[in-house]
């Protein structure tokens, strides 16, 4: 029987989620900075839950982002912590992958643009199309960039789903252009979509060390300079 956890805090929510010899369970609450204080409860919630301990898990999924720095520090320090401790692979997946899985398992969509609201008047980027496991793949490459400057969607038809569609719809739309079918602006990552894309790398033996583990920040700084904030009120 095989075990596997999954956790992700990189972005407004907290979510972990358990497979047990793929029967899962899971648990996910919105949060601004909580994170801390709730996961290692969530951690025990999941595992108590199915009857399970840490020292009976096989591997473990972590949500790598794009997202708050913050936040990803929390969750990848966790995971860290209870791989090395008993020497177990882990998987990184990342935040924009998780969310094109969700709507391709949830709403059948076949073609993903997630979009996730980096503040500073950027957004993190990712394109997604459906393979024939009924896996995200990665189409065009996770980035960081302006609204306005997203990659043209081409191809069949979209499905737009991320906070960043939530802020900037009317700017992501004409930049993106294609056929968008459905928008969900307030989609949010969940640990139990982690698992569908970090089980098959970790049942593989294809998992990495703990030590590998890092997380996919794509980009360097946290705030605008005093001379952009000055611009912006401008």
């Amino acid at each position: 029987m095989s075990t596997y956890l999954a956790v992700d805090t990189a972005t407004e929510a907290c979510s972990v989620a358990l497979s047990v010899d793929g029967a899962v369970s899971a648990r996910f609450e919105p949060m601004q900075r909580e994170h801390t204080q709730k996961l290692l409860p969530m951690i025990e919630q999941v595992l108590a839950g199915a009857g399970k301990s840490v020292a009976q898990l096989d591997g473990i999924v972590c949500g790598i982002g794009p997202g708050s720095f913050a936040g990803l520090r929390i969750g990848l320090g966790v995971v860290k912590g209870l791989a090395l401790a008993r020497d177990l692979p882990v998987a990184g997946v990342s935040s924009l992958a998780m969310l094109a899985q969700r709507a391709m398992r949830l709403d059948g969509a076949t073609q993903v643009a997630a979009i996730i609201d980096a503040r500073m008047n950027e957004v993190y980027f990712g394109a997604y199309r459906r393979d024939a496991a009924g896996l995200a793949a990665v189409l065009l490459a996770d980035r960081v960039c302006a609204p306005e400057g997203v990659p043209a969607l081409e191809g069949g038809s979209w499905r737009g789903v991320g906070t960043g569609w939530g802020r900037y719809e009317a700017v992501l739309r004409q930049a993106a252009g294609g056929t968008l079918e459905v928008i969900d602006g307030a989609a949010l990552p969940h640990a139990e979509d982690a698992l569908a894309l970090g089980v098959p790398v970790l049942a593989a033996g294809q998992g990495a060390s703990a030590d590998a583990l890092a997380p996919a920040y794509l980009r360097d700084r946290v705030a605008l300079t005093l001379e952009e904030q000055a611009a912006l009120r401008r």
